[in-house]
């Protein structure tokens, strides 16, 4: 008997399963922000979200509920388009200061939220390559500290201590400026 006719129907039944558009709407966010965090530049997020979900549709095939959840492969691409765009810039990507808009606020906050978010990106920029992506998985796309490991290959443990002394170094830092 030929295994490979039942495993093709598997992988179909699997494609056909998932509500692309549901995934969208729900992880969507989530993709923008871990870009956000990483590229600090909003047009860009939005560029690389897109060139994310594109991958993901391309490839739904190879996704299989029984290898793992939905959003660890997606972040799994996400993590590859990130890495292919520092490879293309050769340069490391900085935040940028978030547009505000000024109608909608006091300037003084406006200048005083600038100035903290600018202080924030100087601070990430000093973390290491590994500690800035762990970051912009928890607070960018809001991943639980298992999910970030599946992703970067550490222990669930390991995650969280490193996130614990990031923060704790960050606000350290944070009050000595």
């Amino acid at each position: 008997m030929n295994a490979q006719p039942r495993i093709f129907e598997a992988i179909k039944s699997t494609v056909q399963e998932t509500d692309w558009e549901a995934v969208y709407w729900e992880q969507m966010p989530r993709v923008y922000n871990f870009f956000r965090y990483r590229m600090g530049d909003s047009a860009l997020a939005e560029d690389l979200t897109g060139t994310t979900f594109v991958k993901a549709w391309r490839n739904r095939e190879q996704y299989s509920h029984d290898l793992g959840a939905f959003s660890t492969w997606l972040f799994t691409i996400a993590r590859h388009v990130a890495i292919d765009h520092f490879r293309r810039q050769r340069d490391e990507a900085s935040l940028e200061m978030m547009p505000h808009l000024m109608d909608e606020m006091d300037v003084e906050k406006a200048v005083q939220e600038r100035g903290d978010f600018a202080r924030l990106r100087t601070l990430l920029e000093g973390l290491s390559e590994r500690e800035r992506e762990l970051v912009a998985l928890k607070y960018g796309a809001e991943l639980t500290n298992r999910a970030i490991a599946e992703l970067s290959g550490l222990s669930e443990s390991n995650v969280g201590t490193i996130l614990h002394r990031v923060v704790h170094k960050l606000r350290d830092q944070w009050e000595e400026t």
